[in-house]
C-alpha cells in the first residue's frame, strides 16, 4: 500500500499529517453549529475538538449545546482504544430523525475526560454543520466522524485507498 502523501498546508491551515497519535483533546472557542430538520438544533462557543494523525478534527459539544427534546439514547455501543465505550443518541427535530448520529464517552479515559458526556455527531446524517459559520464536509468513509473545513489539509483517513495507513 503506498504511503500517502500530505498536502502543504498554507498560512492558516493545518495538516492532518501533524496531529498526534495517540490524538489530543483541545478545547475551542469557534462558534459550533449544527442543523436538522430544517432547525438550528445545536449552537456552542464551548466545544473540544479531538485531533489524530489522519483525521480531520471532531467537535464533541456540551449537552446544554443542544436543544431540548433533540436527543435520544440509541441502541449499541462501541469502544475506541484511546477514548474507552461509546453511547449512541438518535438526533430528532421536525421531521428529520437520525438514529445513532451521535456518539459520547460518558466515562472516557482519563486522558479524554474533557470530553466527558459531550456529544459528536456525524456530520453526514446533518442538514448542515458549521465551524465559525463555515459549512463543513463530512470526513469520506461513512465510519469516521471528522469534520472538513478550509483549516485542514490531508489527504484524509477514510478516503479511497486509505484502508492500511
Amino acid at each position: 500500500m503506498p504511503r500517502p502523501v500530505p498536502q502543504i498546508p498554507q498560512p492558516g491551515q493545518e495538516s492532518v499529517w501533524a496531529y498526534p497519535r495517540p490524538p489530543r483533546v483541545e478545547r475551542t472557542a469557534k462558534r459550533i453549529e449544527i442543523w436538522l430538520g430544517g432547525t438550528r438544533i445545536a449552537e456552542t462557543s464551548g466545544a473540544f475538538r479531538v485531533l489524530e494523525t489522519s483525521h480531520p478534527p471532531t467537535y464533541y459539544l456540551p449537552r446544554t449545546a443542544f436543544e431540548t427534546g433533540v436527543l435520544s439514547p440509541a441502541p449499541g455501543a462501541s469502544v475506541c482504544e484511546w477514548k474507552g465505550q461509546a453511547s449512541y443518541w438518535t438526533l430528532s427535530s421536525g421531521s428529520k430523525t437520525a438514529v445513532a448520529a451521535g456518539w459520547s464517552y460518558e466515562h472516557p479515559h482519563p486522558d479524554f475526560q474533557d470530553i466527558a458526556g459531550h456529544i459528536a455527531v456525524y456530520a453526514g446524517y446533518m442538514d448542515e454543520c458549521r465551524v465559525a459559520g463555515e459549512r463543513v464536509t463530512p470526513q469520506p468513509g461513512g465510519f469516521y466522524g471528522g469534520w472538513i473545513t478550509a483549516e485542514v489539509v490531508g489527504p484524509f483517513k477514510g478516503e479511497p485507498g486509505s484502508l492500511g495507513w
